[in-house]
């Protein structure tokens, strides 16, 4: 492993007229900047972390800039403010070239010329590389000219990210509890035995199932174990509830929906239209004008009618940023009813845009962290507000600081981020779709402005869309050991105990969530409930023998 602590190396080197100097300053217990902006600003903000290895710097124009002599075994954090030159707004990358021929998205913005955008995001280098290249292309490939302000270049060893990650989910995920146990009049007990369990999950976390969970106990004896939250994967779809115009059938769906409540488990409604043509119902396709808005707006009261209430958050047009069937035929107000309907005829459920690409990778420039608002700010301009952000979360291969970035920028929206549909390409071998899951799971949990996470794991006859977490007989593949791994004991309390001390009480730190305690002294024995909730201070409970 290089070493970052024995090196300290200052380099110079000319870019256009300005003169940019990088040096390695890399401490114990760096802190990560979680600063994202979504907005087109008049003056760029300072650099973070004062421009990392990035010194000296001012403002420049190019295509292009270097980064000589980057460390392996390093996660780099990147940043900039950019403002086009002599264009108008166009979606740009920047593209990491490195010394061996390899090519690495490293972020992507809506760059404009009449205000600074801000792009982040970043890359992993394994091995060491004497000369990097990054050049700000758009989507044909084509390089532009930016100006660069506030550039940032912030090396992190795995260990930092880690420990990074592990603090935030100790403060956004737990939190600090201490139980008082005295008597009935109000006495402090010392040495009562006190055991604590978790019996229930504050932050939702789950899978998509399938119709093959009606009836199978296995199945559903499996998902329970393990699973807070649901997501129908194709049961709710158009093509399933109306293949043929008029004829309606809900019946799966309600079955499933019957396994759901029966067992108090929260769940997505998925989805109301699809925007991409081939799942869109063949006779909706030879629609148009009148007829086409009509059957629109009878999906939406059929289906929320019959659900209202039932399903806590709605993906109203999937992948809205990559198809726009509806629009093409309706034009560009469509969208908007389709919101504004779907609020009027279940007000309770949150509304959610669903995409993919915008955290997998940054080299579709349709699903840029910017473009996502943008059209999300399309739809609240017509007068509906939306609820939630919905990302599909379908990877290859992760690119942690890229993650952690897109998050960032999208977390200024102040809105609920949702991981909705989480897998790893089945192009991969099992045990690295077990490998890249963890990085994946890891990273997004640990996140501040993350709510909730879905795998994409529903169990079908023919397997699963892209990774299974079991095999036919719900025998644990190593995606499903990851699961059981973090879900299970990392990220759960378990069973607590101890005695309570001089002054009667007990302390420790939990995941939020529902907890059952117990507390016994000299044959008086108390049993009860309670949840930790989030906060930044110490929550008290108070028993009394």
């Amino acid at each position: 492993m290089f070493n970052l602590y024995l090196f300290l190396l200052f380099l110079a080197f000319e870019l256009m007229t300005d003169c940019w100097v990088l040096y390695f300053d890399l401490v114990d217990g760096l802190t990560y900047d979680y600063s994202g902006y979504i907005e087109c600003k008049n003056e760029p903000e300072d650099p973070l972390y004062n421009g990392g290895i990035i010194v000296n710097q001012n403002q420049s124009v190019s295509s292009t800039f270097v980064l000589p002599n980057l460390s392996g075994n390093t996660i780099y954090s990147f940043s900039s403010w950019v403002k086009l030159n002599g264009s108008n707004a166009t979606a740009i990358k920047a593209s990491l070239s490195l010394d061996n021929d390899t090519n690495i998205c490293i972020g992507n913005v809506i760059a404009k010329s009449d205000c600074w955008s801000f792009i982040k995001g970043g890359f992993v280098l394994d091995s060491a590389s004497s000369y990097a290249m990054v050049y700000f292309l758009d989507s044909h490939g084509n390089k532009h000219n930016v100006t660069l302000a506030s550039a940032s270049l912030q090396p992190f060893t795995p260990q930092q990210w880690q420990n990074n990650q592990a603090n935030s989910i100790d403060k956004e995920r737990k939190r600090a509890v201490t139980i008082h146990v005295s008597d009935v009049n109000g006495e402090s007990i010392q040495g009562a035995q006190v055991i604590v369990e978790q019996i229930s999950r504050d932050f939702p976390f789950g899978s998509a199932i399938s119709k093959t969970i009606i009836g199978n106990i296995p199945y559903q004896k499996w998902f329970l174990e393990r699973f807070n939250a649901a997501v129908f994967e194709n049961e709710l779809k158009w093509c399933e509830t109306e293949p043929e115009q008029g004829i309606i059938n809900y019946t799966i769906p309600d079955q499933m929906l019957d396994f759901i409540r029966a067992n108090e488990i929260t769940v997505r409604g998925h989805n109301i239209f699809w925007e991409d043509p081939i799942y869109i119902p063949s006779w909706v396709q030879n629609l148009t004008g009148d007829a086409l808005n009509s059957a629109i707006k009878s999906r939406i009261q059929s289906l929320m009618s019959h659900y209202k209430n039932q399903f806590i958050h709605w993906d109203v047009s999937n992948e809205m940023l990559h198809f726009d069937f509806y629009e093409q035929r309706l034009g560009q107000n469509v969208s908007l009813e389709m919101f504004k309907l779907a609020h009027e005829t279940d007000p309770l459920a949150l509304l959610f845009m669903n995409d993919f690409n915008v955290v997998e990778t940054c080299s579709d420039l349709n699903s840029s962290a910017a473009a996502y608002a943008a059209r999300m700010r399309e739809v609240e301009e017509g007068g509906v507000m939306m609820d939630g952000v919905g990302l599909e979360g379908h990877f290859v291969t992760p690119n942690l600081p890229l993650i952690r970035g897109v998050l960032d920028q999208l977390a200024s929206l102040g809105l609920p981020i949702w991981l909705t549909e989480v897998d790893i390409s089945n192009t991969l071998d099992q045990e690295t779709q077990g490998k890249y899951l963890e990085i994946v799971l890891r990273e997004v949990y640990s996140h501040p402005s993350v709510s909730g996470i879905m795998l994409w794991t529903a169990m079908d006859p023919n397997g699963c869309y892209q990774m299974c977490l079991t095999d036919s007989n719900f025998h644990n593949l190593p995606a499903g050991d990851v699961v059981d791994k973090l879900l299970l004991k990392e990220w759960s309390t378990g069973v607590v105990n101890g005695q309570s001390d001089f002054d009667g009480t007990f302390s420790f730190d939990g995941f939020l969530g529902e907890y059952m305690v117990n507390v016994d002294f000299q044959n008086r024995t108390s049993n009860s409930t309670f949840y930790i909730s989030k906060g930044d201070d110490t929550t008290h409970f108070s028993i009394h023998l």
